[in-house]
């Protein structure tokens, strides 16, 4: 595991927010790139936003809401002009959507995206990222169970974390000018390297999110024994399981496959975990269940804390479109 200190260098804001960059390419238009869209015109923090989506369908609904300045038909288009250019696309297709653009790319731009995996994306963008044009990969840690251009909404990022991913290579100016548009999107940003950032999301986003699927998937099983009685009596644990397992799946697949090994490392600690509550539960070990249920809701106080959610009974998800998580 790569050291503590890999975690935290903050990138603190130079002043007031105001016009970071002229053109900003989004490619991709689902949740992300929408709400990014929504932020950056409310706050003014881009003089026009370019977007394109692969489907037509999309760009269709995209130009229907205004999402955009502008809609364009490919990529290749979106990005001409550019100074920043945003790939919100599955990160399985990052590396083909990099190399479909990378010709077009203006010397001096700045290239990220907002992927949930780093090291398997740098890998497969890196290598076609011209000289001069400057690759700061990042992550929002904010989503809701919703996709599509009509999903995103401005508030999105506020008081989230937004990570970004830099090494001894990487520009510090472009570094800082795109934290800067993070935190005026709301977002707070935070640098860290890319195996970090990947065994950190495994245990905070990943696993969960295939727990969630799992815990689903066995009681769609009992469902049809029992009339889905368990559908029809869902009490609030599994109401939460099912919000995170209504995700996009296309995004998800390409999660763990990208993420293999650090989502492997946790899966194989929380079997060790589980196997230990059952040992527990089957010798009739209270106390072992006490202090063990003790030091975890110990862990989500500290969420709470952090002002990431509220103690609310809802869990702090009260109003649909505020539902966030990653």
């Amino acid at each position: 595991m790569p050291p503590r200190g890999a975690f935290g260098r903050k990138v603190q804001g130079l002043g007031p927010v105001s016009v970071l960059y002229k053109r900003v390419a989004l490619i991709g238009l689902g949740l992300i790139a929408g709400s990014m869209s929504h932020a950056m015109r409310r706050a003014g923090l881009a003089k026009e936003v370019v977007g394109t989506a692969r489907s037509a369908a999309t760009r269709a609904e995209a130009r229907e809401i205004g999402l955009c300045d502008r809609i364009v038909e490919t990529a290749a288009e979106a990005v001409q002009g550019a100074d920043l250019v945003v790939i919100a696309t599955p990160v399985g297709v990052m590396g083909a959507v990099a190399a479909q653009i990378a010709p077009h790319l203006a010397p001096g731009a700045t290239l990220t995206d907002v992927g949930s995996v780093k090291r398997r994306v740098i890998d497969e963008i890196a290598p076609h990222v011209p000289p001069g044009v400057h690759f700061v990969p990042g992550h929002p840690l904010a989503g809701t169970e919703h996709s599509g251009p009509n999903s995103g909404f401005a508030e999105l990022f506020e008081n989230r974390w937004c990570l970004l991913i830099a090494d001894e290579r990487t520009d510090a100016a472009a570094l800082s000018r795109l934290s800067r548009l993070w935190q005026g999107m709301g977002a707070r940003t935070e640098v860290m390297d890319a195996d970090h950032h990947d065994l950190v999301l495994a245990v905070t986003s990943h696993t969960p999110h295939l727990i969630a699927y799992t815990m689903v998937g066995v009681a769609d099983d009992l469902g049809r024994v029992t009339d889905s009685e368990v559908i029809k009596y869902s009490a609030a644990g599994f109401r939460d399981f099912t919000r995170i397992a209504a995700s996009d799946p296309t995004m998800w697949r390409d999660v763990f496959l990208t993420n293999r090994e650090a989502t492997l490392e946790i899966l194989g600690r929380f079997t060790e975990e589980l196997f230990a509550l059952q040992r527990a539960i089957r010798t009739g070990d209270g106390d072992h269940l006490f202090d063990y249920f003790t030091r975890t809701r110990a862990i989500r106080r500290g969420i709470i804390e952090a002002g990431q959610d509220t103690a609310a009974p809802d869990f702090g998800r009260g109003a649909a479109r505020k539902e966030t998580g990653t």
